[in-house]
């Protein structure tokens, strides 16, 4: 019988879903989901605001940056989620102090 060769799939393979090698763009989008986690994880300690808003602030840019050069949808999906982690957690580190912990202002 003939059968369909299974192919190994990776999460590099999900990203590169137009058979495309792209470096850049999935080194942003995974730089953005992990600097999304780190301003989520750090909001949960109020007195993190500055690394929370600072990472988030980050996370946004960076995130902005790679919806605008991203090639393929699993990379804009991992920007998204990463994003939306990142605006979160700047906001609530806006919220528990600021970007600058009362220093200015």
């Amino acid at each position: 019988m003939a059968q369909a060769a299974r192919t190994q799939r990776s999460l590099l393979s999900l990203l590169n879903s137009d058979g495309k090698e792209h470096p850049v763009e999935n080194t942003i989008a995974i730089v953005t989901v992990v600097l999304g986690a780190i301003a989520i994880c750090t909001t949960l300690s109020p007195s993190l605001h500055l690394v929370s808003s600072w990472v988030g602030l980050i996370g946004i840019g960076t995130g902005l940056w790679g919806q605008f050069i991203s090639s393929t949808t699993g990379e804009r999906f991992l920007l998204i989620i990463g994003l939306g982690a990142a605006a979160v957690g700047f906001y609530l580190g806006l919220a528990h102090g600021g970007l600058f912990g009362g220093v200015i202002g």
